[in-house]
């Protein structure tokens, strides 16, 4: 059970969560979000997991691996975020996670009660349509809060009409 939504009270925001990963639709989900976030006079929130079983099985080079990954994990914040606000024009929120996605993205949204959409975007790719999107559609994830998927079509100028 999620807790209730802050978004609509006074003082608070509704925030778009998207979630940054290396998958070539990933840019949609953060477009969308960050278009709907100022059209509704909202916030974008921008979610980087770093898998933490990447770094069990060299015990001996975990902390320069994790501080790697980290570093890895900014740069990559960095850039989508100035992109955000170059395309779009808003400051988004960045958040660093290490773990499984969804349990990340589920804790997020039990600690942000803001956070009122996830955005994702699917891919088209011959192996579906991406491993968040397809533990949506098994769900295995089961989101407490509605979940936007983006189709990997869309143009930018489709997702601006639609926001």
């Amino acid at each position: 059970m999620v807790s209730a939504r802050l978004s609509r009270m006074e003082g608070h925001r509704r925030k778009f969560l998207a979630v940054i990963d290396d998958t070539p639709e990933c840019a949609r989900a953060v477009h969308y979000a960050g278009l709907r976030a100022r059209h509704s006079n909202g916030a974008l929130v921008l979610l980087y997991v770093i898998p933490d079983a990447d770094f069990q099985q060299w015990i001996g080079v975990e902390g320069i691996m994790r501080a790697e990954a980290q570093a890895e994990a900014e740069a990559t914040l960095a850039k989508i975020a100035q992109t955000v606000r170059e395309k779009v024009g808003i400051e988004p929120e960045m958040v660093i996670r290490e773990g499984v996605a969804t349990a990340q993205i589920h804790a997020l949204i039990e600690e942000d009660r803001d956070i009122a959409i996830l955005v994702l975007a699917a891919g088209s790719a011959k192996d579906g349509p991406g491993p968040l999107v397809a533990s949506i559609a098994g769900k295995t994830a089961a989101f407490p809060i509605p979940v936007t998927v983006i189709p990997d079509l869309l143009t930018d100028e489709d997702i601006e009409a639609l926001s």
